[in-house]
């Protein structure tokens, strides 16, 4: 399994940033090769993207989301991935946000593209096309503030 860790500095307030992060169906508008993200449910998400070439669909579920701090999660079908993103206040109205990705090739060009470094370079770039995004607005497209943990909803 592959793990690659990216972090930036957003130039937006942590509350931004973060509820930017929680409007998933905007994913492709930044994200390099994601072409639909449907939330299904508070935690659920079907994702369909372009991965080296050819097109591949998954569900994960979001296993801990904290306001203004973190979310994480899993794939429960496709190929193998987790992740975490985290956000921190870094001063004035600015926010560090770091993107971990864990993902398990599922075939021979997968792995080769993960050896030539494809999933860092991908994910290097989905970061600061966030950045670009959400500095580019001042102000997310709309924000989910409840709460996951141990796999229960607080939708407060």
């Amino acid at each position: 399994m592959s793990v690659v860790e990216h972090t930036t500095e957003v130039d937006v307030p942590v509350r931004v940033a973060y509820d930017q992060w929680t409007q998933f169906e905007s994913f492709p508008e930044f994200m390099e090769g994601v072409k639909r993200v449907v939330q299904q449910d508070d935690k659920s998400l079907e994702w369909t993207a372009a991965i080296m070439g050819k097109e591949k669909s998954w569900t994960a579920e979001i296993v801990e989301q904290v306001p203004d701090q973190r979310i994480a999660w899993r794939s429960t079908s496709g190929a193998p991935n987790a992740g975490i993103v985290t956000f921190e206040p870094s001063g004035g109205n600015a926010t560090r946000v770091t993107l971990r990705i864990e993902a398990e090739p599922e075939d021979p060009i997968e792995s080769a593209g993960d050896f030539l470094g494809f999933l860092d370079r991908q994910v290097k770039g989905d970061i600061e096309r966030f950045k670009e995004f959400v500095e580019s607005r001042g102000v997310p497209t709309g924000a989910w503030r409840g709460e996951i943990r141990g796999g229960d909803v607080d939708p407060s």
